[in-house]
Order: C-alpha cells, then structure tokens, then sequence
C-alpha cells in the first residue's frame, strides 16, 4: 500500500492516503468499534519489488491451543496478495533468502540472544519431471497411453512436481543447533484445486511436524487473515457502507514455530520468573551480500558468516514501518536493526499520521512529542534508556492477551492503532470492513487454510 502513496507527487494526495491507510476505516466514531486486523504488505518501495523476502505480517502469543498454554508460538507470513489461481508455478519461498525470528530475553532490546533460521531448497521431480510437464502439480489423470497420475493426497505424490524442502536452525549465544535438517522437512504446496489436490486439509496437514520436545513446525501456504475496502480507501476515501473487502481470496506463505517458553525466556526453569517475564522480537528477511570482483564479474558471499547476508525486511509491531516510518526512510529502515530505532524517533514523537487524520477528517491533533507512543512501541518501560522497535510479550500473563502485550492473529490492531494515535478524538474508531474471507482456527498454526486457485472468491464474505 505505502508503494502507492510514494508515487504520489501532491502533497494533499499523500495525507488523504496516509489516512485512509490506517483509518480505513468508514471511520465511525461510535461506542461500538467493529474489529479489524492490519498487516504490512508492500509498506516500502523496495520490498514492495522482492515477494518471497515481504513479510506482511509477524504475530507473538502464549499459545491458546487448550493444553498447549506454556508454548509460545511465532508466525511471520511472506508473499502479499497470493492470487489463488496463478499457475503454473504459484508460490513458494525463495532458497535464497534467510527467514529469521530473533528473539532478545533480557531486555536490553537487541534481539540476539535466541534466533531461529529457516532456509528452503527447491526440487523438480515425480512425473513432473520424468514426463517434462509444464505444470508444477498435476494430478487426477485418467489412464492415458498405460500411465496414470493420481492425486496430490501425500506429500511424496508423483504428481507434486515442485517440491520444497527447509531447515531449521537454532542459533542461542552464538551457537549454531540443527533442530531439523534439510533433508525431512516438507514445505505444503500452494492449493490448486480440488482435482489435483481433493483434500487438501490432510495434505496440509502433513506439513505440521512434531520435533519433539514441544516444538511443532508449519511451512506452507495460508489464507491471508488481512482486510480492508483498498479500492474505497485509494479512490480519496470514498468510503462505502457496507464495506467491501478487497482482499478476499488471497493468501500468503506461511512459517509457524511453536517451541517451550522456556527455549526462548533468559530463565529457563522459570519462564514467568518476575525478574525475566518478558520477550522481545522480530521477523527478518535477509538476502546474500554478494561482492562483485574488480573487472571480471565474478561473484561470491563473503566468506565471514555473520556478513554473508544483509536484511531486506524486518517487523515487530504492525504498521510501524507503513504508516509511521516516512517514505523516505523506509528502505533504509527495514535494513536496521530494531535497537538502532533512535535515527526514527521524530516519526514517533511527531506522528504524521495523527496530522493526516486531522486534515483529513478535522480532527485535533493531540499535543507532542509523543512519549506514549515511544513507550508502547519502543521500550520494556518508561525507565528504559534505549530505543529498540521490538514486539513485546510478557510469558507469565496469559493466553489470550492482546497487542500490544504480543500478537495473535485474531488481534484488533488497526483499531487500536488508530484510537492510540489519533488520540481521544477517534475513540470508538472502527472499520466497515467486520470480519476476515475465513475463520481463524484455534489451533496450531492458527491461519486458516488457503483459497484454492480453481475455486477462489474476491467478494465480501
């Protein structure tokens, strides 16, 4: 979304937008908010040009899985608006990139001390490869000259050409632990239709692993639990009741950690000990640093692995980067890392966003600097010296808790993020757009299962 608002020339365009962006909003003031969700997708020019390194959304949360409550789980979803039936390849992660949660458990807000990596490798095979189809997944074919390609019910299937394969790797004060290796784990395909893939939920399933020791892993396409009436919003806030929602049907890529509260807290027999209750993270993307040899093109990572790669994205609390962080500073911001957050604190103090909603919508603008907004995005508390733009969850409350007390995927951020920094003007602020194109489940990796590309629906559910 903030791609478009930096191809914006008129200044009066881009705080129309601006507003909408985060208003969305058939902005009704009213005793009754209507919730909501916010995600981060295309939020900077350059990323909003590299899908598999996009991260559009990253939640935190004590597990409310019943039985599941000293687990904390970790999501970050990657590829905005998946078109369901975009074939022949769809969607997959890219092996190129390093997909991280990076988590700090002494709140000295650098987020060093427990990482987690992922990385993916790609692989042609089955029929696709043997018979050299052009499709990626084929499946449901009737005997044909002696051969039949049966559907896609298992993730070993002949048919599921296109195959992904990840690792995963638990880096803890410096040190490297494979918690899975390359060689098991399997990425779920996109969902391509009900021939190929005629049950896709225990397909999926599959792709749910028990590691042991309380850790379960997902990677694999999701339904995108954002929403929100785009069109109304960019057509200069010619809102609409009832709203539509615009992303309906679209889905994402999707990577689930679940793990012990006690692999990620600085106490570990202890988690809710009071003196280290709390945790703060991110989720990063990160490309190869590739050195280009004087005059002969030759090309080559840096053989030093704590420089081997450099970040492309990263995000912690949502909407940070896509309606507080100016255009102009995005692409250097996603490259930083979240305690070196004081280079943006103007943004914070001075929120250009409340000054749209203003102009906008003829609201006051609530006084500044901003300190509020500081302490709920950027510190552990008020006493804190530093600046460090972290997600933030505190293990010993409990499961359910909401942003910005950790993130779950049901969370009604976008309100909270307009009543907070609109201030008491928008108290009450709501979205027309009520409910999310599928219901969010309660379990593990608690996003619902994707549209198929056969079958996929763009309307207001």
């Amino acid at each position: 979304m903030t791609a478009v608002l930096a191809r914006r020339k008129t200044a009066v365009v881009v705080l129309a937008l601006v507003g909408a962006a985060l208003a969305l909003l058939v902005l009704r003031l009213g005793p009754s908010p209507s919730p909501a969700n916010a995600a981060s997708h295309r939020e900077a020019p350059l990323i909003a040009n590299d899908p598999p390194a996009d991260i559009t959304d990253f939640y935190m949360f004590r597990s409310t899985q019943p039985g599941q409550a000293d687990k904390v789980d970790l999501i970050m979803d990657v590829i905005p608006f998946e078109e369901p039936s975009g074939g022949p390849n769809y969607y997959n992660f890219d092996p190129s990139v390093a997909y991280r949660f990076q988590v700090d458990n002494d709140k000295d807000g650098k987020a060093d001390d427990v990482s987690f990596e992922f990385r993916f490798t790609t692989e042609i095979r089955g029929a696709v490869n043997s018979l050299g189809l052009p499709l990626s997944y084929v499946g449901g074919v009737p005997p044909a000259t002696g051969a039949v390609i049966p559907p896609i019910t298992s993730l070993d299937s002949p048919g599921l050409g296109l195959r992904q394969h990840y690792s995963l790797t638990m880096i803890k004060h410096g040190h490297r632990t494979v918690l899975s290796p390359m060689t098991d784990k399997i990425a779920v395909p996109s969902n391509v239709g009900p021939r190929t893939m005629p049950s896709y939920d225990a397909l999926a399933a599959q792709g749910m692993y028990d590691l042991g020791g309380g850790v379960r892993v997902f990677a694999g396409q999701r339904d995108d639990p954002f929403f929100i009436d785009l069109g109304a919003a960019f057509d200069t806030l010619n809102l609409r009741s009832p709203a539509t929602d615009m992303l309906s049907g679209f889905n994402v890529n999707t990577i689930a950690l679940e793990l012990p509260a006690s692999l990620l807290t600085r106490d570990h027999k202890n988690p809710a000990q009071t003196n280290h209750p709390w945790l703060g993270a991110y989720a990063s993307t990160s490309r190869p640093r590739v050195t280009v040899l004087g005059g002969h093109g030759h090309e080559h990572w840096d053989r030093h692995h704590s420089r081997r790669f450099v970040q492309v994205q990263r995000l912690a609390n949502p909407l940070v980067n896509e309606l507080i962080i100016g255009t102009k500073d995005k692409d250097r911001w996603n490259t930083l890392d979240p305690d070196q957050e004081s280079r943006f604190l103007d943004y914070y103090e001075n929120p250009r966003l409340a000054l749209a909603l203003s102009l906008v919508f003829g609201a006051p603008v609530p006084a500044t600097p901003r300190h509020d907004l500081e302490n709920a995005l950027l510190k552990y508390g008020p006493s804190d010296p530093g600046y460090s733009e972290l997600l933030r969850l505190n293990v010993s409350s409990a499961p359910g808790a909401s942003w910005p007390n950790g993130r779950r995927p049901a969370d009604d951020v976008t309100d909270t993020a307009i009543q907070v920094v609109g201030g008491p003007a928008f108290a009450g602020a709501g979205d027309g757009v009520n409910v999310n194109d599928r219901v969010l489940p309660n379990v593990f990796p608690f996003l619902a299962s994707p549209w198929d590309g056969r079958n996929r629906v763009h309307a207001n559910p």
